[in-house]
């Protein structure tokens, strides 16, 4: 019996220990005691190293929703180690983002750090004398192997007034928040300064915020009231609402946006605002932003999770993630009842301008234009050749277009994208909590349209040339194109227009495509 007894003991105290081993303690203070050198600090306090006597700690060399190497540890300076006695601790770096911490098993260290933040990038880390804006995958260190691991976070935002984050605050403490594991405190960049917020919204009894740093002036209440819509719209499409708060972080001037599952990053200026122009090119930037939460963010490529922060994660789907993504933004904005006909196809015309003017279709496919982005940049500029590459961001929202005109057409409209996204939502990322292969989503595309779809997914992994008279066809549209000579070369000028007499089904799918309803 005392066996037994002991036996049982021991059980538990091992399952003790090595649930301790499995969850360290780590607390980060992220301060800016000088903004105007353009440097933030950071303290780690680290308590149990899962059993280990070395520890390597890494910085990503990218985030997540900008597919290029940033090599963040470059900005790392002053490294210190030191343990809860103020005792330094010798550390090597043994790559270009990693340090070795040894000696540390069963001990209480500190880390602590510089970052150089310069660069005014949605992408990376600027402090300058009224604000911070700081991505969390080039400020904070993880622990290699323990990317799982819960984390807090104390902000000192002294001299100013405010930090907007989709990190969540730890109840009863001012300025501190927590993050379930290392992906989600990636997921969440941090804005510090005197910022302004103006009055939030709710959808679905839900809080919508959008906080920003001199985000200039303009009709306040107006571009609320279209955000609302648009937030409205793009719920309509998935039909469910997967956040608790949703924060729309504006971080000054600069360049890009990046999407996050309970918040969006991007550069702002209101002062553009004032012109239906102004007004429309935002709402869609937004919009675009907004829909990622869903599309690529939860429906995601297969590939796309879990991360490796060292390498990348390679994917022949961004035209999905991000093609489609664009679609959608001049879809949501359009159903929002805040653009007309001639708006929607002048967008869909510059997309296939730049794709039949760009000499690299007849070289890179769709598919390829995705995997290579991590060589030839977003869009496909920065290669070794970029005549010989195309931009997904272009090709993949006529991809859209040819996939939904489709799917209208053999359903006699009964169906279309919409109905494409609501299944991998609900089936991928809500029931089967994972991505989609290339495979599964034609395959999701084709259930939809209850026929095989593999002559219209050849534009997606052939360079075969689009066949624009057949699919917008389907929907009573047809392309005009106009010879131009611009800087000595031949190129095109498309529109879009109406045909004079279109049948039944093809004015059936123009007038619901079209329509502001939702």
């Amino acid at each position: 019996m005392k066996s037994i007894l002991w036996a049982i003991v021991f059980v538990l105290i091992s399952n003790s220990v090595f649930s301790q081993q499995k969850s360290p303690s780590l607390h980060y203070t992220l301060s800016i005691p000088n903004p105007a050198l353009n440097y933030c600090h950071v303290e780690l306090k680290v308590n149990n190293t899962a059993g280990r006597d070395t520890i390597h700690f890494k910085m990503p060399k990218w985030m997540p929703g900008y597919y290029q190497l940033m090599h963040y540890a470059k900005s790392v300076e002053n490294l210190v180690v030191n343990d809860d006695k103020g005792k330094s601790i010798s550390f090597k770096k043994i790559n270009e983002n990693t340090w070795a911490i040894g000696g540390v098993k069963n001990k209480l260290f500190t880390m602590s750090y510089d970052v150089k933040a310069d660069r005014k990038f949605v992408a990376s880390n600027f402090v300058d004398s009224s604000h911070a804006y700081l991505v969390t995958t080039g400020i904070f260190m993880y622990p290699q192997g323990l990317l799982d691991t819960p984390v807090s976070i104390k902000v000192i935002k002294s001299p100013w007034k405010a930090t907007a984050t989709g990190l969540d605050p730890i109840p009863g403490k001012q300025d501190e928040f927590s993050a379930p594991d290392f992906d989600i405190l990636y997921d969440c960049p941090i804005l510090i300064g005197d910022l302004e917020e103006l009055p939030s919204f709710n959808v679905n009894n839900l809080p919508h915020r959008f906080v920003g740093y001199n985000i200039g002036s303009f009709d306040k209440e107006l571009f609320m009231n279209n955000l609302k819509k648009v937030i409205e719209a793009s719920v309509s499409i998935i039909g469910d609402i997967p956040y608790k708060e949703y924060t729309f972080i504006a971080i000054g001037t600069g360049r890009g946006g990046i999407e996050h599952l309970n918040n969006t990053t991007f550069s702002f200026s209101g002062d553009g605002l004032s012109t239906p122009e102004g007004m429309n090119k935002m709402l869609n930037f937004l919009a675009h932003e907004y829909f990622h939460h869903y599309n690529v963010k939860r429906i995601r490529p297969f590939e796309l999770g879990p991360f490796d922060y060292d390498k990348g994660n390679n994917t022949n789907l961004l035209w999905v993630s991000e093609g489609l993504s664009v679609y959608y933004e001049y879809m949501i904005v359009r159903k929002a009842g805040l653009s007309d006909e001639r708006t929607l196809l002048s967008n869909f015309e510059n997309n296939i301008n730049a794709t039949e003017n760009n000499p690299g279709k007849m070289y890179q496919s769709l598919a390829q234009a995705s995997y290579a982005t991590w060589k030839d940049g977003p869009f496909g500029t920065q290669g070794d050749d970029p005549a010989k590459s195309i931009s997904y961001y272009d090709k993949g929202p006529i991809m859209g277009l040819f996939l939904d005109f489709r799917i209208r057409h053999v359903t006699q409209n009964k169906k279309s994208l919409d109905d494409v996204m609501k299944l991998l939502y609900w089936q991928y990322y809500k029931t089967m909590e994972r991505g989609f292969t290339d495979a599964e989503f034609q395959q999701a595309c084709e259930a939809v349209a209850g026929i095989s779809l593999s002559d219209t997914f050849e534009y997606v992994y052939t360079t075969k040339p689009l066949d624009y008279d057949t699919y917008l066809g389907y929907a009573g549209l047809e392309m005009e194109k106009v010879p131009m000579t611009e800087n000595g070369e031949t190129r095109i000028k498309v529109t879009i227009k109406r045909k004079a007499n279109p049948n039944a089904l093809q004015q059936s799918i123009l007038t619901s495509w079209l329509s502001d309803k939702h």
